[in-house]
Parts: C-alpha cells; sequence; structure tokens
C-alpha cells in the first residue's frame, strides 16, 4: 500500500517537519553525488551495533552521534522516497497538534528509541543502522491516537489490478503495524552480517509514538492550563 494524502487538515505551516524532510534530501544528495566513499561514509554516520560495543578504543562521543546522524541517512531511492512520502502526509498534521518545537523533541526523541530498540536487537550486528523509518513509525503512531477517524487516499495492488481508494486511517496503520510486525519476526536470529530492514526499529518508534505523543499534544496541555486558570485566549 502506498498512501498518496489524508483528510487531516492542518492550520500551520509544517515548518519543523518541512525541514526534516529537506535535511534528509540534501544528506541523500550528498550521500549519492558528494561522498567519495559512501561505504564508508555510512559506517562512520551510521549506527553499528558491533563498533559500538565491542571496538573499546573509541570515545563516548563516538558512541553516542550514531544514533542521533543515523536517523538522517538513507540507502537508496527507494529508501528515501518512502520515507519522505510517509514523513509529508502524517509528520505535518502531528506538527499542527503538537506544535513547532514539541514536534521536533517528539521527533527526535522517537528516533533515538527506535535506534535503541534496533540496536538491542541486533547489537552484534555489522551492519550500518541507517534511515529516517523509526521516527516516522513514532509519528504514524502519533496518528493514529490523534486522528483515527482520518482517511488515507492509497495506492492498492490487488493480484494484477491497482486501485487507488481512502482507507480510513486506523485500518490502513493497522495492516502497516501487522507488515513490520511479521517482517520483525522473521528477521529474529538472521545473520547479522546481512542488510535488510530494520522493522524492531519500526515497531518500536511506532509503539513509542503511540504511549508518548499525548505527552506532547499541545491540544491537551492547553485545555488543562484554561481549566486551571493558567490559560487565556
Amino acid at each position: 500500500m502506498i498512501p498518496l494524502k489524508d483528510t487531516s487538515k492542518t492550520t500551520i505551516f509544517p515548518i519543523v517537519n518541512t525541514t526534516f524532510i529537506i535535511v534528509n534530501i540534501l544528506l541523500f544528495i550528498y550521500e549519492m553525488w558528494i561522498t567519495p566513499d559512501l561505504k564508508l561514509f555510512l559506517y562512520q554516520y551510521g549506527l553499528v551495533p558491533y563498533v559500538i560495543t565491542t571496538e573499546l578504543e573509541i570515545g563516548i562521543f563516538h558512541r553516542i552521534y550514531p544514533f542521533f546522524t543515523s536517523m538522517f541517512l538513507h540507502s537508496g531511492w527507494f529508501h528515501i522516497i518512502g520515507n519522505m512520502l510517509f514523513l509529508y502526509i502524517f509528520g505535518d498534521n502531528i506538527e499542527d497538534r503538537m506544535g513547532h518545537f514539541r514536534y521536533f523533541i517528539f521527533y527526535i526523541t522517537i528516533g533515538l528509541i527506535a535506534a535503541l530498540i534496533q540496536f538491542v536487537t541486533s547489537i552484534k550486528s555489522t551492519v550500518p543502522i541507517i534511515g529516517a523509518s523509526g521516527a516516522i513509525s513514532g509519528v504514524i503512531g502519533a496518528y493514529l491516537l490523534f486522528y483515527p477517524n482520518a482517511k488515507i487516499l492509497t495506492v492498492v495492488p490487488i493480484l494484477i489490478f491497482i486501485r487507488i481508494i481512502y482507507i480510513p486511517a486506523t485500518v490502513f496503520i493497522i495492516i502497516w503495524f501487522c507488515l513490520q510486525f511479521i517482517g520483525g519476526i522473521g528477521s529474529l536470529g538472521r545473520d547479522s552480517d546481512v542488510g535488510g530492514i530494520a522493522f524492531w526499529a519500526h515497531l518500536g518508534g511506532f509503539l513509542g509514538g503511540l504511549i508518548i505523543a499525548k505527552y506532547f499534544d499541545r491540544t491537551k496541555n492547553n485545555m488543562q492550563k484554561s481549566a486551571n486558570g493558567y490559560y487565556k485566549h
């Protein structure tokens, strides 16, 4: 299934979400056309569990920064296009609901949670963990919490036919989650030297976003402040 757009309207320009998309695209362009040695670049700025857990000579900074930098790197055209499409469709609504600053903190936090979960589930892997999909999965989790009644215009392949239909957001996200779960179970025990999709980052990011998104909801916070006499219109 490929989402094309959603029916939820926004009231603010998603400057943070747009910035995330631009940064991801610019870094991808840098990877593809400027970086002389792409493999070395991804090993340096991607999250490589084996390096962090076994190479004792690297300092604490070099053990921490890959958790941040890895969420802005991508391995190919399908990787970047797919991730940015999902971020474009779902992220603006979550920024609208949370506000710019809260959304920024939420996105980075979920990205770190997703990276940590994938790190733990593939702790002996020598393959760099890269991509924004962990953070974006958290955005999808928040979307399910805040906009369960929205509809997603979706490209749906049915055997040899392709249909473009509106699907309830809840149905779309549940199907997406089930596919990630099946993929995650199938990835257990896989050779740590073989790359693939970071399903556990997707699952961890999604559940993390679903759980903590309410704490970043500016609508709820404003209502509480108003009820307590702290907020004035």
